[in-house]
């Protein structure tokens, strides 16, 4: 939907200039291609009247501020629309009970219930400081159990044994009762999903519902499924009362209709996005900046967290000095930049995060051929000596061919690298004198050994 959307609304803002304010005749083809964008993004079409009225309602008679066209104000209008469909603000856990808090996690099937409670656990060990335990209710597949043992144990959390034979009833209690025998904050319980939406699994999971009485009871979709993700959500909220959604997938989804869908249907918060595969992937979503990422805005504020997150400041402020100094740049500094930009989720992760205007000349890149790129690299690097990541002049030939068949590439390869190499230590060479300094504090940290460009980065 981001880029359908975006691109929509851009056409627009270029054909309305020059007008003064959005008046009957000219609203009507701005929501015109903004009802056509939502209904191929797989939005629910009762969800797309209402939102269109919604629109329409605040924009007709909108005076323009004398830097705006209609155009503009209206995609204004529109992001204030998306985020209030999507939910007001952020809707974090709720975690005010007696210990333990009981979060159950109700959907599909194939919707990422398993995962997403692994990164729940991580979340809440992580960003709460909670002792968590998680427990298994699915005895319907046994790879369930034993899966969710296995990534409980990465995100850092107790996994509590369950076992095919048993009900799902006892098993809940049992963890239930072990959780506050141990003082564990939260008890987090992964039931039983189906490949459709059936009576005998809506029974199971309200009498699990009723014995545990959970503080939160969360309903895990896929946010690809799109208008089949609307009819999961109604057979959920006719059988649970549900506290919030948690959205799986939504890095993968060209759609992005089950973000606007779930929230109306519902009625309850998205409180969870899954951004990523990673134990780590899961973000406290928040309306406002995902209606940003939509409208093609981009989400700075999420990629300063992930830049923040992921570098050394230390190893910046180290960095920094060196070239200060004319230490030079050599290709450590060009390997601790590759292996900065790894911890921060890699080239798609960021660029997704940044406004599609900033985007556009990569648009057309093939990002998965420049993350791959980026791991060649590291492997040439890799393949050198010490004293030839120091002296990069040493790299004759003989030594290149060497190289290059450590690493498993062509002399070309190692070449092209070096041309690379050449290029960025020109750019810093120009930064001495505090200048990369400067331009790090600037962007929360970015110029460090992760900043001054990214290596694989579609030029």
């Amino acid at each position: 939907m981001a880029s359908t959307l975006s691109d929509r609304l851009s056409k627009l803002v270029k054909t309305m200039r020059g007008q003064a304010r959005i008046t009957e005749s000219n609203v009507q083809d701005m929501l015109r291609e903004v009802r056509m964008a939502l209904l191929e993004a797989d939005v629910a079409l009762p969800v797309v009247r209402d939102f269109i009225a919604r629109v329409k309602d605040k924009a007709l008679g909108t005076e323009v501020a004398g830097s705006l066209n209609p155009g503009q104000a209206l995609v204004g209008i529109v992001h204030k629309e998306l985020a209030a469909t999507m939910g007001e603000g952020v809707s974090d856990i709720n975690l005010a009970a007696q210990p333990p808090a009981v979060i159950l996690m109700a959907g599909l099937q194939g919707a990422g219930k398993t995962t997403t409670t692994a990164k729940l656990t991580k979340h809440l060990i992580t960003k709460r400081k909670k002792k968590v335990l998680t427990v298994s209710a699915d005895v319907y597949r046994p790879a369930a159990i034993e899966q969710l043992k296995t990534v409980t144990a990465q995100a850092g959390g107790e996994w509590f044994p369950s076992d095919p034979t048993q009900k799902p009833r006892e098993i809940a209690l049992a963890a239930l009762d072990y959780a506050k025998r141990h003082y564990f904050d939260v008890l987090l319980v992964d039931t039983a999903g189906r490949l459709g939406i059936d009576e005998a699994l809506m029974a199971e999971i309200r009498e699990l519902h009723a014995a545990l009485n959970p503080v939160e009871t969360l309903f895990v979709v896929d946010a690809m499924q799109g208008q089949d993700a609307v009819n999961t959500a109604k057979a959920f909220k006719d059988a649970l009362p549900l506290t919030g959604v948690v959205l799986t997938k939504l890095d993968g989804d060209s759609r992005g209709g089950a973000a606007l869908s779930v929230r109306q249907i519902t009625g309850a918060p998205i409180k969870f996005a899954g951004v990523s595969e990673k134990i780590d992937g899961l973000e406290v979503f928040d309306a406002e900046r995902h209606a940003g990422r939509v409208l093609g805005m981009g989400d700075i504020v999420a990629l300063v967290e992930e830049v923040q997150k992921g570098v050394d400041m230390d190893a910046a402020q180290k960095f920094a000095d060196k070239m200060k100094s004319g230490g030079g740049f050599d290709l450590n500094d060009f390997l601790a930049q590759i292996s900065q930009m790894k911890k921060m989720g890699g080239l798609s992760s960021l660029m997704d995060k940044l406004p599609s205007q900033l985007t556009a000349k990569a648009a057309g890149a093939d990002m998965d051929k420049a993350e791959r790129d980026v791991r060649r690299m590291e492997g040439i690097i890799n393949s050198m000596t010490p004293l030839e990541r120091r002296k990069p002049e040493l790299l004759k030939a003989s030594r290149k061919r060497r190289i290059a068949a450590g690493a498993g590439v062509h002399v070309q390869e190692v070449n092209r690298l070096l041309n690379q190499f050449d290029q960025m230590q020109g750019m810093m060479k120009k930064m001495k004198g505090g200048g990369l300094m400067k331009m790090m504090k600037r962007m929360g940290g970015m110029g460090g050994p992760g900043g001054g460009g990214f290596p694989g980065m579609p030029r």
